[in-house]
């Protein structure tokens, strides 16, 4: 055939013939096939036969006539109608006999190939100047779906040309320098996967916020893929760690259950249509943990191999779907990722909101980019109003499609309703280097247009949106520019979401891992709660119970995956280096606080002393719940690989009590010693420093928290505001004990280090410590820098 080429056909040197996308789809199905990833085949036509069409119909000087009248692509009414004209006039072109025969043999060929009378494909467009690896603006030409027919599939080819000349794709071509007329458009003719009867998405082989590159995202939802780029739905979020699943692991290490409403289906006619979602299923996990796994390898399959063609780490923009007739996961399309992979990390800066401002948050979403912004908002409600944007305003949507990007770019920021972080807003700002928060639902009506607000996406995966203009500060520091201290640096975590970020700081593993966060955050059930749920007899309560726990089979099961997905997170950002995640340390009026949990807390007078820490692990009222905790251990460190976990104990006041909590740890298949597991315990009380000795002989390390030992040195309420002048860990007899416990856990050759904020609050304590042999200082992830430029100085 003089125009058509079949994929297994197709190379990536034939870019400049079929495009990125198509050469792609071949390079794919020639080389990886036998490696088990399952792409569906079709053909393309060739940018020889897209010029063929536009001189069959004498187009070329018309299209410069139209063309002509566009002088400056932020001309937005010219644009549009410049566009839509060339479009109209390429539309109600002629396909030449001979052009139109060969597509139609090829899809005749195609069809007999999937023993199909007329087989439903796609009808994708791939510019022989698209994808590079600069730049890929996302959807700049158009798709078609269900295409079915010769008459179908040759108007969809038709309008597949005619996309070439978008008014983001025209808008593109100009930014990046190339003649419109030395661009060519292959479209490509792609047999449907039938994920319209089971689920699609998108997979970033990086974390597309961080740029950690040891990661796979995976997102999904129910249906054809393009409820997620258009931001229709909040996709399942499921995240693999790449160095573990190469070495035959299950790691993976965030399950998030989105919000999928609705899906998009195949309609009668060869058309589609959006349908709603039944509840019961928006609820549960569009994939399986087995089908998680297999993308992700299929992923690192597809990085590994372009990596080798490009001869550098070339991280991967990915889309699949699974078949519903079938059970399978194919592969539909795969190409560079051109934001990270593009950045050098030499440079790490924090932005962080100045203290004791009134904040005023409007909304929460999932936040794009690190920044924190101030701008007048433009609420706009569809595209037509793009052109009130100013520059440096805050754009406010429901949602934004290719033809915002003109407008995207004179923004501050972007925050819309619906989306996740893979849809059209998330890509395009942060390839425009901007913040944005997507998923904030109905922020189009709890923000003002001309209100003035602060976009703050420096805390993690949620994005915080404030009333008013709000002052912030911000520090860099180059990464080869670090100065050397004389103990290791370690960094205090919470938040998952905040892990990837936070590992690029020039520290040496986590010093304290809260589990608190996680539970409180992410799982916010009592765990006991959880496993005796007859106890709970309020409908409300137990209503709430079984729509946090939907996607899973029990409560126990949420509680055990989803906790050793949030200690994952954080273990794998970091890995290989140490990280101490330090057992539940809740006080009986926190524990209270969780869902459910007024059914099994004690009321106490003082719970700051009370039932609390390692005296609950071992006793009759929270054994069973303590089980969980270790069961999501234990799926840390051997299944999902991440032995460089080491658990702490907190609040261990005597030595019996530290035996029957290691003996604890033991019945519930944390053995100290095996498989390297080391116990660390928190030395937070006066009792700890006095037998240190005794301690040392039943625990591996030891890590000072300063708040309780400065508290229980100096009889001091620590939350007391009329006493607030006198806690301070500075005083002598708290120096003392310092000293003690370093001297101690010295003497008998332990690892000790403090995990509290009172190194980074005074230098001269640093210097104290420093001076007396501590290990380790952990510091909180805002402090690192400040503390590390005080030693530059």
């Amino acid at each position: 055939m003089k125009y058509i080429k079949f994929f297994e056909d197709l190379r990536i040197e034939d870019v400049p013939a079929v495009g990125g996308k198509n050469a792609s789809l071949g390079q794919m199905i020639a080389e990886l096939a036998q490696k088990d990833v399952l792409v569906p085949t079709g053909f393309a036509t060739t940018s020889q036969a897209y010029w063929y069409y536009l001189e069959h119909n004498n187009f070329v000087e018309p299209i410069k006539k139209i063309m002509s009248e566009l002088t400056s692509i932020h001309d937005l009414k010219t644009l549009q109608k410049v566009g839509s004209g060339v479009r109209s006039l390429i539309e109600g072109g002629t396909l030449p006999d001979d052009f139109a025969q060969e597509i139609t043999a090829a899809y005749a060929q195609l069809s007999q190939k999937y023993n199909q009378e007329n087989c439903d494909v796609a009808v994708r467009s791939s510019a022989t100047a698209e994808d590079l690896p600069t730049a890929s603006f996302a959807g700049q030409q158009e798709t078609f779906l269900n295409v079915r027919g010769n008459e179908q599939l040759l108007e969809s080819c038709k309008k597949s040309i005619a996309s070439l000349f978008t008014n983001r794709a025209i808008v593109y071509r100009v930014e990046q320098g190339f003649d419109h007329f030395k661009v060519a458009l292959s479209v490509g003719v792609q047999k449907m996967v039938r994920s319209d009867l089971a689920s699609s998405g998108v997979i970033f082989t990086l974390d597309t916020e961080s740029g950690f590159k040891d990661s796979v995202i995976i997102n999904s939802s129910y249906g054809l893929g393009e409820t997620i780029v258009k931001g229709e739905v909040t996709p399942d979020e499921f995240v693999v760690h790449k160095p573990l699943l190469q070495k035959g692991f299950t790691p993976i290490i965030k399950k998030r259950c989105g919000e999928k409403k609705v899906k998009i289906i195949y309609a009668d006619g060869g058309k589609t249509e959006t349908v709603d979602v039944k509840s019961d299923e928006q609820n549960k996990f569009s994939l399986t943990d087995d089908e998680i796994i297999k993308l992700a390898r299929d992923s690192v399959v597809i990085e590994d191999h372009y990596s080798a063609i490009k001869k550098s780490w070339s991280p991967m923009d990915i889309e699949w779907a699974k078949d519903g007739n079938d059970g399978k996961l194919y592969i539909i399309q795969a190409r560079p990722e051109t934001v990270h992979s593009q950045q050098k990390v030499n440079v790490v800066t924090t932005y962080t909101l100045d203290a004791q401002q009134q904040q005023d948050v409007i909304a929460i979403g999932q936040s794009i980019g690190k920044q924190i912004v101030s701008g007048i908002a433009r609420v706009v409600n569809d595209v037509s109003g793009i052109e009130s944007v100013q520059d440096g305003e805050i754009i406010v949507t429901d949602m934004t499609d290719p033809d915002w990007v003109p407008a995207m770019k004179r923004s501050a920021g972007i925050i819309t309703n619906r989306g996740g972080r893979t849809c059209h807003a998330a890509i395009v700002s942060r390839e425009l280097g901007i913040p944005a928060i997507v998923g904030a639902q109905s922020v189009t009506t709890k923000i003002k247009n001309g209100q003035m607000i602060t976009l703050d996406c420096s805390q993690g995966s949620s994005g915080f949106i404030y009333d008013g203009e709000l002052s912030f500060s911000t520090q860099a520091m180059e990464l080869d520019t670090v100065p050397k201290i004389p103990v290791e640096l370690m960094v205090n975590i919470a938040d998952p979401e905040s892990a990837f970020a936070t590992s690029q700081l020039p520290v040496s593993g986590v010093g304290l891992a809260r589990l608190e966060f996680i539970i409180n955050n992410v799982i916010k059930v009592h765990p006991m709660a959880l496993l005796q749920p007859e106890k709970v007899t309020d409908k409300k309560i137990v209503d709430d119970i079984k729509s946090i726990t939907a996607a899973y089979k029990d409560g126990s099961s949420f509680f055990v995956d989803q906790l050793a997905c949030g200690i994952g997170m954080i273990a794998a950002a970091f890995y290989p280096h140490p990280v101490i995640v330090r057992l539940s340390d809740f006080k009986t009026n926190e524990y209270r606080n969780l869902i459910g949990g007024s059914f099994f807390e004690p009321h106490e007078e003082n719970p700051m002393l009370g039932f609390r820490g390692a005296s609950r692990y071992y006793h009759e009222l929270y054994k069973d719940a303590f089980a969980l905790e270790c069961a999501a251990l234990k799926k840390v460190r051997e299944v999902m690989g991440l032995t460089n976990v080491k658990v702490m104990v907190p609040f261990v006041r005597t030595v019996t009590e530290g035996k029957k909590v290691i003996e604890e740890l033991a019945n519930n298949g944390l053995v100290k010693g095996d498989n390297n597991l080391e116990l660390v315990m928190m030395c937070e009380i006066p009792s700890n420093v006095i037998l240190v000795d005794e301690f040392a002989q039943l625990f591996d390390g030891f890590s000072i928290g300063s708040n309780d030992l400065t508290q229980l040195t100096l009889g001091v309420d620590r939350d007391s505001e009329i006493l607030a002048d006198m806690f301070d860990e500075r005083d002598a007899a708290v120096k003392k004990m310092l000293e003690l416990a370093i001297v101690g856990a010295n003497n008998n050759k332990k690892y000790i280090g403090i995990c509290g904020q009172a190194p980074s609050d005074y230098p001269e304590l640093a210097e104290f410590l420093i001076e007396k042999g501590i290990t380790s200082l952990s510091l909180n992830s805002d402090s690192v820098l400040s503390f590390l430029m005080r030693f530059k100085k």
